[in-house]
């Protein structure tokens, strides 16, 4: 197959014999010890760590039916309180009293209140999830933990109580959909507009419950960030999971975390893949997403000035340090625009923090963006930047579905924290290149 501009190779894997393991397969077949694990198999998986956030008071109702006081092993529960982070409402106020409780009761001790941040960035952050391990977090967007070589996988919450009360769980291995990436990103563009790209052409469904392995010498210009925003979207596109490289990067960013045997989270050369793609970065221009659907990604230029209301910068899919420094970068000595209001919310405290040591958040202010605690922010629509009727959005989250932000009359347009920025000084979605005129 011949590629052109924004496409790529897609090619199904030949049929061969079964001598290889990929990641996936290692590391249930570990959680399982059952070492021949291949895809498709069934097994009783131990996790390393468990993770939920205000859905703990779901759990927890559930094993209170169950009669079971606290958890298989408190160590290895971990509980934030980020989506609804302030309370919203007396409902909410009152679960995380409850939650509060629990964890004081139940001797969880890797409990994060509100105002810490986001679960899936705590959980790298803190260098809680490590490579290799089986990571399972009522919540779907768990697949971001692949980013430190970790299987991250999202569970309900009646099957997280399932887990608390056994320490034990049934996960069928899933195949693995390989992305090898090659070559240098332009200026603007970022792993969100990879991202974006990748879904456009895969749809919500092209890798319905598969590994997404992404692979490739360019993953060494990628930042820890910026793998959590590939292994986030992932869920986008239908993936139980996904895994980035435990590589030379992962080393300088946690040398105390890197694994012994590396092997172990790699795909052996001779490992069967269900598919397989190639991207050339080259290729890829800023993208802009939506209304609506997540797959309806394109160019930015197809989508310039629709008007916009509101523009979101945050969420555990763009909350990070490089996102706040690439959105400074963009608003430097400009203003948002009259009658366009930006929000940004900090993926953690400690992103928070740096941002202030760095300047970055002054620079937001000073350009009239409004900072939000560190969390989920407007991303739910729950609270702190929902939208009204007829209302329209740019945001760097990872969904726009009706009603996501709030009303069902209003559109959300996911685009890089580049591109947010731009837009919020021009009123409408924007080019980024206009605006970032160096490469970060």
């Amino acid at each position: 197959m011949t590629r052109t501009d924004l496409e790529f190779k897609y090619s199904s894997s030949v049929e061969l014999p079964l001598t290889g393991r990929t990641v996936a397969e290692k590391i249930l077949g570990r959680a399982a010890n059952t070492p021949e694990a291949k895809a498709g198999d069934v097994l009783e998986v131990e996790p390393d760590l468990v993770m939920s956030h205000e859905n703990t008071f779901l759990v927890n109702k559930t094993l209170e039916e169950l009669e079971i006081g606290k958890p298989w092993d408190p160590e290895k529960v971990v509980v934030v309180l980020d989506h609804r982070s302030p309370a919203n409402s007396v409902q909410t106020a009152a679960v995380h009293s409850k939650i509060r409780e629990l964890v004081r009761r139940m001797g969880i001790s890797k409990f994060y209140d509100v105002g810490e941040g986001i679960c899936h960035q705590l959980l790298v952050e803190q260098k809680l999830a490590r490579p290799g391990q089986l990571v399972l977090g009522s919540d779907s967007h768990t697949t971001t933990i692949g980013a430190v070589g970790a299987f991250g996988a999202g569970i309900g919450a009646t099957d997280m109580a399932g887990v608390w009360a056994t320490g034990k769980t049934w996960l069928k291995v899933p195949e693995t959909l390989r992305v090898t990436m090659s070559g240098h990103l332009q200026r603007a563009v970022f792993p969100k507009d990879i991202a974006l790209y990748l879904i456009s052409k895969l749809g919500p469904s092209g890798a319905d419950y598969m590994c997404v392995e992404f692979d490739g010498i360019f993953l060494f210009d990628i930042s820890i960030s910026g793998r959590m925003v590939l292994c986030n979207m992932a869920a986008e596109m239908g993936a139980k999971a996904a895994i980035a490289p435990v590589d030379s990067t992962f080393g300088a960013w946690s040398p105390e975390c890197a694994p012994e045997n590396g092997r172990a989270c790699v795909s052996d050369p001779d490992a069967k893949f269900r598919d397989s793609i190639e991207l050339v970065a080259e290729d890829i221009r800023p993208m802009v997403a939506g209304p609506h659907k997540v797959e309806a990604g394109k160019s930015v230029d197809e989508f310039e000035d629709i008007h916009i209301d509101q523009a979101f910068i945050g969420s555990c899919t763009n909350g990070r340090l490089e996102d706040l420094i690439a959105a400074s970068w963009v608003l430097k000595g400009n203003k948002v625009a009259q009658g366009c209001r930006l929000l940004v919310a900090p993926a953690s405290r400690a992103v928070l923090n740096d941002a202030l040591d760095m300047g970055v958040i002054q620079t937001i202010l000073a350009a009239g963006g409004v900072i939000l605690p560190p969390g989920c922010g407007p991303c739910l629509g729950a609270h702190e930047g929902v939208l009204g009727p007829g209302e329209v959005c740019i945001s760097s989250s990872n969904r726009n579905f009706k009603g996501r932000m709030g009303s069902e009359e209003a559109e959300i347009y996911l685009a890089s924290p580049a591109t947010v920025a731009a837009s919020a000084i021009e009123g409408k979605i924007a080019d980024p290149r206009r605006w970032l005129k160096i490469d970060l």
